[in-house]
């Protein structure tokens, strides 16, 4: 079979047994399901052989089983596996997380930012809605206050109006749209630095939450809360690990037939993972608490900057204070992503508490005390202390390289293998988990580096590691829970991590590779003057033959020697207006004239015009 066929008949039987688990009243995920047929296939007990071929009855025995263990109820096993499910598809790195938070913000101010770069607003109306999205995305950029409330709106306009007046609109305009959108994010910064300057001389501020005293406040009780779930985490492994070292002591037949040793190897197994997931994320608050003190100490040092520039001075050069004000938005911005975090971290926290109702229920108070009558708890702290002063003697052992603590100059950057238990117990005890003391000594087989909880368990490990380590990976085979917990992926290839599912059982090994040729292998010959048309070399041939009997004349004038371009400048012409001391305006009489007589008389007498002066003299008008 083919990878693309086994493939398809992976995703089939998933896609089965997911259905069938669904058609009984359970959703299960498809993660959850492609790891447990691996951890089925590899289980020695189902008797699954991955070299061959698997036919109809084997396919329809795979989903029987998963379907089984799938929905079988009060099993600390699948709800360990739920627990590393979950914890490896929701938490990553400090940075993925952030990175992630950024791209969601980006998505949500995409849309904002694009009416703002793409406007070609010309009327007044026009360019004032432009500045009110401007102003908008200001607000959401930052994330200081709400662009609902308007005193918040009008604080920040304000703002950047004393950077970016209205009038500038047509130079914003002007600009290619990556430009837009680098000036956008500048504007954002600088009027978020100015709201939070003037927060801080109590001018200002409307709805800025005060975050770093919120995280000082938040941050301790998280990090109790974590240290008090994990107190209770401990003492419950604690508890398992006494009884279970009981019940290999009495070896007493009743446990063995109800399976109790079986239940409370498992139990272990959920309390141990939900310590590992508790130790790493009180290792990110330990983090998150740095990074605010050093954030808050960084702020107040750049307000005192700022204030010292500032002062009481009406005017401040923008080039004095714009690079403070951008500073001031990119540790409050860093505040943001830490309060971001522990969001993150709390949730996880809480969403990890489901997975422990199992051996809750299977070992309530009442069934675990009796169990712990005349048995002596011991820490993890207190085992090691119990062995601090064993230490194996190297000489006692040929071939075989050891390492102590003392003199390993990179001691705490070697990655030990199992997660620090001891390799021994592990393998000999029957998936027994116990702290590994490096003091004894570090054992280097093969490249990779085991820890033992005493000096008896070296020895025997010492003697014959890779019978040891073959029965680890047994032990993982039965308890595929122990795979994660232990980080045994290297040993395991088929097993990925559950965030990529859709792997095949066997290992498959790609590489991406790619060839190249030369387009022309020779050097390349190509005459320009070849011509294939035969009437153009006609044409050409013509051509040539008159020029044989033409001559080129030229002369040259007085105008065209050393003829060259001139240019001249001049100052263009300005209006100007001239203001008189005041405007004053006269009156002159309208000359009037009366002609009496112009009809005449009779025909015999002559006609005697008479003219009568009627203008007004000026002292009348």
């Amino acid at each position: 079979m083919d990878l693309t066929q086994a493939e398809c008949v992976i995703k089939n039987i998933i896609r089965e047994i997911a259905q069938e688990c669904a058609d009984r009243g359970h959703s299960i995920s498809d993660t959850l399901v492609a790891f447990m047929v691996k951890a089925v296939v590899l289980d020695p007990r189902y008797e699954f052989n991955v070299d061959r071929r698997l036919t109809k009855t084997d396919v329809h025995k795979l989903i029987t089983v998963c379907v089984d263990r799938l929905l079988e109820a009060d099993r600390p096993s699948l709800d360990t596996i739920k627990m590393q499910i979950y914890f490896d598809l929701n938490y990553t790195s400090r940075a993925e997380f952030l990175a992630e938070h950024r791209c969601v913000l980006e998505s949500r101010l995409a849309p904002v930012r694009r009416e703002i770069t793409d406007c070609r607003a010309r009327a007044r109306e026009e360019l004032e809605c432009l500045y009110r999205k401007v102003v908008s995305y200001v607000l959401l950029h930052s994330g200081l206050g709400s662009p609902t409330d308007i005193s918040v709106v009008r604080e920040a306009t304000a703002a950047l109006q004393s950077v970016f007046p209205q009038t500038e609109l047509g130079t914003f305009l002007a600009l290619t749209k990556k430009d837009k959108e680098r000036q956008l994010n500048e504007l954002s910064m600088i009027v978020t630095g100015i709201r939070l300057f003037n927060k801080n001389c109590k001018k200002g501020g409307e709805g800025i939450d005060d975050l770093p005293a919120i995280l000082n406040e938040a941050l301790p009780a998280t990090k109790q809360n974590v240290e008090s779930e994990l107190q209770a985490t401990q003492q419950l492994v604690y508890h398992y690990t006494a009884i279970i070292e009981r019940l290999e002591k009495s070896r007493q037949q009743c446990y063995e037939i109800d399976g109790l040793h079986d239940k409370l190897k498992e139990a272990l197994f959920n309390v141990r993972q939900h310590e590992v997931f508790l130790c790493i994320i009180m290792t990110e608050m330990v983090t998150c608490a740095k990074q605010v003190e050093m954030l808050q100490e960084q702020l107040n040092k750049r307000m005192e900057e700022l204030h010292a520039v500032v002062k009481s001075k009406a005017a401040v050069p923008t080039a004095q204070v714009y690079p403070h004000f951008i500073c001031l938005s990119n540790l409050w911005s860093s505040f943001q992503d830490e309060m971001v975090l522990l969001s993150v971290f709390s949730n996880l926290i809480t969403n990890l508490d489901p997975y422990l109702g199992a051996h809750s229920r299977l070992f309530p108070a009442g069934v675990i005390g009796p169990l712990l009558e005349g048995v002596d708890v011991k820490t993890d702290e207190e085992r090691l202390s119990e062995v601090s002063e064993e230490k194996i003697i190297p000489s006692d052992f040929k071939n075989r390289e050891w390492i102590f603590p003392e003199g390993a100059h990179l001691y705490h950057q070697l990655s030990t293998q199992f997660r620090g238990f001891c390799a021994y117990t592990l393998s000999a005890r029957h998936g027994l988990l116990l702290r590994g003391n490096p003091n004894i000594g570090i054992l280097k087989y093969q490249e990779k580096y085991y820890t033992f909880s005493s000096k008896e368990a070296a020895t025997a490990f010492a003697q014959k590691p890779d019978y040891y380590i073959a029965k680890a990976a047994e032990e993982a085979k039965q308890s595929p829970e122990l795979i994660q917990l232990l980080e045994l992926h290297q040993q395991f290839s088929s097993i990925a991590p559950y965030a990529q599912p859709e792997k095949c059982l066997r290992p498959i090994a790609k590489c991406d590779s790619c060839t190249q040729t030369d387009t022309h292998i020779l050097e390349p010959n190509i005459v320009r003057s070849y011509e294939w048309n035969e009437w153009e070399l006609r044409r050409k041939a013509i051509k040539l033959a008159n020029l044989r009997q033409k001559v080129t004349r030229y002369m040259q004038t007085t105008l065209s020697y050393m003829r060259r371009d001139n240019t001249s400048q001049v100052y263009l012409p300005k209006d100007k207006t001239v203001q008189t001391k005041r405007d004053n305006s006269s009156n002159v009489p309208k000359p009037q004239v009366f002609y009496a007589g112009l009809r005449g008389g009779n025909v015999t007498e002559p006609t005697r015009v008479i003219k009568f002066n009627l203008t007004r003299a000026v002292d009348e008008t």
